[in-house]
């Protein structure tokens, strides 16, 4: 019995939200386009995935809104791609997913999240206890967790060993 590419038999949104998110490494990518990586040599280092599977899920999150590809370089031209708001919409899910990750597979604490106004660690959907309010991707604070490895090898690991806001485009030293 083959899989079928899509869920057209069933009435749901969570289906029709998998026909869009629900390829293996998309979210992994959309992750990382929120934690600020933007150029297509970096999502291929820091994923470790396939060329052709990465050219293909970028133009499909391109052709369904969540990422924008822009230039950046005109000589040779380059383009990066920018998490759009439709794709930072994905962030309390991501957000959720993590915290569920750590609980429940991982048991390591790999990234902690915090409300840059207060400093106060996220909740698992993304609030701030705080100041009990949902907090927006771009202003959350990124740190490196206790059980990060300190010495990645790839330059985008070692770009998000310092904290960072979401969204803020990562500095990698390329040298």
């Amino acid at each position: 019995m083959t899989l079928r590419k899509d869920y057209t038999a069933q009435d749901c949104s969570i289906a029709r939200a998998l026909e869009v998110v629900g390829e293996r490494w998309t979210l992994l990518i959309i992750r990382d386009a929120l934690y600020g990586v933007r150029r297509y040599n970096d999502f291929l280092v820091h994923l470790g995935i396939p060329r052709a599977i990465l050219a293909n899920r970028l133009q499909t999150l391109t052709a369904v809104g969540l990422l924008e590809k822009r230039p950046y370089q005109q000589s040779p031209p380059r383009d990066e791609y920018v998490v759009t708001d439709r794709g930072t919409a994905l962030w309390p899910t991501l957000r959720s997913l993590s915290a569920w990750g750590h609980d429940h597979v991982l048991d390591r604490h790999t990234r902690t999240y915090k409300h840059a106004d207060c400093g106060t660690e996220l909740g698992t959907y993304g609030e701030c206890p705080t100041c009990r309010t949902a907090v927006p991707a771009a202003d959350v604070e990124m740190m490196p967790g206790p059980d990060l490895n300190p010495r990645p090898t790839d330059p985008v690991s070692q770009a998000l060993l310092k904290p960072k806001r979401l969204l803020q485009p990562i500095e990698v030293d390329h040298g």
